[in-house]
């Protein structure tokens, strides 16, 4: 939620800013705003509305149209506190207008601390929480310097904050702090960047310094100082992102949610291929051999996620306890640590997130490990607030994620989430009858060529969500692996194309939701080979006793189903634990293809942001 891009430079910065910007609109927004440090003065532009608009108001601004200025940041903002406005937008300036400061996240004291400053006599233009923390700064910096000043302030700020933050008597010094959302440094010759997240760097830099907790930075054009909350200068270290710039681009396709899910071929064999030992013919996680003796002793599982992280741990689950004999549960991280959760030393708490920022997630982590639990992740982001905090990683390969739906972190999820099963199946000794290593890591081999020919019936979903794009309402049923994907897919069809959808276990329809079906609903069926396919079939024919409209995933060559349902989409035949990284794949594109006919903003769907980094 929200983004912030800063540079100091030795050269203009307004368009890296509005480049950045543009570069972070997937997070979700609904104002943006710039403020460029130039003739010692800070000028100031924002806007309701989209980064487009912004760019607009700065070419008809005398001041900005040939910015010649060296120090600048930009903001998107996503409304909490205060709708969306000009006023409330980012960057907010202090009374004197001489701080300009961006905030990312939620400042719980707000109203304790304004009522303060109001006595002061500091004059409020915004609704925001934001503008206490730079009118905060304003008071301080009438007895210290600038890093003082926001030193002091962040020390009585309660909940999260990611900040950039300018000051007009320094003109070359860029200042940030960070507590419970991302930020990250980029730096370039001659110049130092931050972002809330990395595409926004990729084409100045692949060079960055992830932000710790309660950090505060001083930046110029070549120089980084760390500071931690208490004013004790920290080391860092460099990381080097593995992702290009064109990683992060469209390459072609309309829309960044398309081209994710084309990706997926390449994202899952990039997955799999970082956890082979080909000469061994086995699953290889080095990265888990510190930890083989606790893993040997623990009873219990508990996955925390949420949304299609969560999903994917329903799929994690279903193989873990197949396969190890563990009792797994799955809890949606925003319920985890209100349910007070029974934890010891004997438990696994497996946390899953694409970003490695989500607050939910983060927060189960931080209560479980206080409780003595072992925690691990699995997550697409290297040096992420999760992957910092739990006793060791399995990152997923999927690359920068740009659209709001996730597509291809999903399905590498669940890739990751099969390896670490098969491992930790064989750490723990597990003797299962007909189903060797190497069959199942000879079948997960075959998974990218067989998704590709998935995808290459896009033609025929696409003409599906083209029959079907006036239903407002669908009904996703499966049983077993793929419950998951039920829930999933009609999560993707709400959440881009705005129909109301629902996922259920297909045993359960008779148990109230059969009440709905009609022969105007559609009914979205995964029924491919597997232990529960004959239940399947019964329950599609209920279905479509009551005259309902279905649309089954179906194996390759199954003729009877074809024969019942109204269409059919072949999935190529694979091992059952394996088939939900199959049946996702039309899901995916029925929700895409639902969304452009009906003139969806496919990437940045209303209401949503990429990154919840906030309760």
């Amino acid at each position: 939620m929200c983004g912030i891009i800063g540079c100091v430079s030795r050269k203009p910065v307004r368009d890296i800013i509005l480049d950045g910007l543009k570069r972070l609109e997937y997070r979700g927004y609904d104002s943006a705003g710039i403020v460029i440090h130039q003739n010692g003065i800070l000028q100031l532009a924002k806007t309701v509305g989209k980064i487009a608009l912004l760019e607009e108001l700065v070419k008809q601004d005398l001041q900005l149209i040939n910015s010649i200025g060296t120090l600048g940041v930009g903001h998107t903002r996503w409304a909490t506190h205060g709708a969306p406005s000009t006023t409330n937008a980012h960057p907010h300036l202090s009374c004197d207008n001489r701080i300009a400061l961006v905030h990312n996240g939620v400042i719980e004291n707000n109203q304790e601390l304004k009522q303060k400053l109001l006595k002061q006599r500091h004059k409020f233009r915004s609704e925001t929480d934001t503008e206490i923390i730079v009118h905060l700064i304003e008071e301080f910096r009438k007895k210290y310097e600038p890093l003082e000043s926001i030193k002091r302030t962040v020390n009585l700020l309660r909940g999260s904050f990611a900040l950039a933050i300018i000051f007009r008597d320094c003109p070359d010094k860029l200042f940030a702090a960070r507590l419970n959302n991302p930020l990250v440094i980029g730096l370039d010759r001659g110049q130092i960047l931050i972002a809330s997240d990395i595409p926004a760097l990729l084409p100045y830099t692949q060079k960055v310094i992830y932000f710790k907790e309660r950090t505060l930075a001083e930046l110029s054009a070549d120089k980084c100082l760390l500071y931690n909350f208490n004013g004790v200068k920290q080391t860092y270290q460099v990381a080097t992102v593995n992702w290009d710039i064109t990683a992060a681009e469209k390459e072609g396709y309309p829309h960044f949610m398309l081209k994710e899910i084309y990706e997926q071929p390449r994202t899952i064999k990039s997955t799999i291929g970082a956890y082979l030992d080909k000469s061994k013919k086995r699953v290889d996680l080095e990265c888990f051999d510190s930890l083989k003796g606790r893993l040997k002793k623990i009873k219990r599982i508990i996955i925390t996620a949420c949304g299609t992280a969560g999903h994917a741990g329903l799929i994690g689950k279903y193989a873990l306890e197949e396969f190890t004999r563990l009792p797994v549960e799955v809890c949606a991280s925003s319920e985890f640590r209100y349910s007070q959760p029974i934890l010891d030393k004997t438990t696994l708490i497996l946390a899953i997130s694409q970003s490695g920022e989500t607050a939910d997630t983060l927060a189960a982590v931080r209560l479980a490990k206080e409780a003595g639990a072992l925690t691990i992740a699995i997550c697409n982001v290297v040096g992420s607030s999760v992957t910092r905090e739990v006793a060791c990683t399995l990152y997923t390969h999927a690359g920068p994620e740009i659209s709001v739906a996730s597509t291809k972190a999903y399905t590498t999820q669940v890739v990751a989430l099969m390896l670490f099963t098969i491992w930790l199946k064989r750490i723990r000794g597990m003797k299962i009858p007909g189903v060797s290593e190497h069959k199942l890591i000879k079948e997960l081999e075959t998974l990218p060529g067989k998704i590709q020919s998935v995808l290459d019936q896009a033609p025929l979903i696409e003409s599906i969500a083209e029959r079907y794009k006036e239903a407002r309402n669908y009904m996703y049923i499966a049983r077993g692996y793929n419950l998951a994907n039920a829930y999933e897919g009609a999560l993707k069809l709400k959440e881009i194309a705005y129909i109301h959808a629902e996922g259920y276990g297909a045993g359960e329809m008779k148990h109230g939701p059969l009440a709905l079906v009609d022969n105007t609903f559609p009914t979205i069926a995964i029924a491919v080979k597997g232990r529960v396919y004959d239940k399947m079939l019964s329950n599609i024919q209920v279905v479509k006793t009551r005259q309902g409209i279905v649309i089954a995933l179906a194996t390759e060559g199954d003729k009877f189903l074809a024969s019942i349902a109204d269409k059919i989409i072949y999935i190529p035949e694979t091992l059952e634990m394996y088939s939900p990284i199959l049946t996702v794949i039309p899901l995916q594109l029925l929700a895409y293809y639902s969304a452009v006919k009906k003139g969806r903003d496919v990437d940045q769907p209303r209401n949503l942001a990429k990154s919840v980094t906030i309760e």
